[in-house]
């Protein structure tokens, strides 16, 4: 044990797999950039919405297991279903015609389909994601619902927007969780994480990692996000009966296709020069007690487009997730 310690090595432990979990997760998530520091902070990403159900590991269709199982080995199995919407916009949003070296209008609703599975020290997810980009994706109706609702005018290039177009993605990320050690009774971590998408959504792969300092680290893989980002997932199980944690992390992803600035090769439409490297840093916290996982991430995003101004975009992740 002490000679596979040395070496880096998996030891028996780290080779365990976590117990089986009969509670199903239900998450609400909303990620906007108002709360942002530039000025307006209405643009770019401006919100993303996510409602998702992740099942329990005792309630896994065979046939979903025996896939798992070829890719991954042994593991406890869940499976998560999600439905996302994400609302873009260029910069100025008082042009009938936009700008046509900013970002343009679009939309992007999307179902995803997951299949995770958990070792005692790593997570793999396969997600598969189906939808649509354009004026099927309901980004306008929600954006002037909301800006009737606060008093707000409306953005006023909607018409300009990004045409339906399908949308598929396959995403296959692994996240490890390495103990640090403690501090007094507090705990550290490092969860490095590897992804990689590819579809007519976004074509592109992306690493990262987080720092984190807490209680019960060994609940979750850290906080959820819609992606593009660092995201942990849905699913956690407590280990204590409050656990909690903060934490800090930075990514960086190779871009090699993104339809929302792109648009479609096939049937044209707006679109800007991308950059290919796009960097975050975020930072933020997690509480879990009572069945209930609170979390709360603050991003800073690189620039995605040749001429994007406003030095780094910033927006907010909120997410409550509850055990059933």
């Amino acid at each position: 044990m002490a000679v596979a310690a040395a070496l880096g090595l998996p030891t028996a432990g780290a080779l365990a797999q976590p117990p089986a979990d009969t509670a199903a997760i239900w998450t609400l998530q909303d990620e906007n950039a108002s709360i942002g520091a530039t000025d307006p902070t209405d643009r770019f990403y401006v919100n993303g919405l996510r409602l998702g159900w992740t099942s329990p590991t005792t309630k896994v269709p065979d046939f979903l297991d025996t896939v798992g199982r070829a890719l991954w080995g042994d593991g406890q199995r869940r499976i998560g279903v999600n439905l996302s919407q994400q609302i873009y916009t260029p910069a100025d949003t008082s042009l009938v015609i936009p700008d046509p070296h900013d970002r343009p209008y679009a939309g992007l609703l999307l179902g995803n389909f997951s299949l995770l599975s958990d070792t005692a020290d790593s997570r793999s997810v396969l997600t598969v994601s189906l939808g649509v980009v354009g004026p099927a994706s309901g980004a306008e109706q929600l954006q002037n619902g909301f800006h009737n609702l606060i008093g707000q005018s409306h953005p006023l290039g909607w018409n300009s927007q990004i045409q339906n177009v399908p949308a598929f993605e396959l995403l296959h990320e692994r996240t490890w969780r390495l103990p640090l050690g403690r501090i007094g009774q507090f705990e550290t971590d490092v969860l490095p994480s590897l992804t990689a998408g590819v579809g007519n959504v976004r074509t592109y792969l992306q690493t990262g990692v987080s720092l984190r300092f807490g209680q019960g680290l060994d609940s979750d893989f850290g906080v959820p996000r819609v992606r593009p980002g660092l995201s942990g997932n849905d699913a956690f199980t407590p280990t204590r009966p409050f656990a909690w944690y903060v934490f800090a992390g930075a990514d960086g992803q190779a871009v090699a296709y993104d339809i929302l600035l792109e648009s479609s090769p096939f049937r044209g439409g707006p679109h800007v020069s991308t950059v290919w490297d796009v960097a975050e840093i975020q930072a933020g916290f997690a509480i879990m007690a009572h069945g209930m996982r609170l979390t709360f991430s603050y991003v800073a995003q690189t620039r995605e487009f040749n001429g994007q101004i406003g030095g780094l975009h910033q927006f907010g992740s909120a997410a409550i997730s509850i055990r059933f």
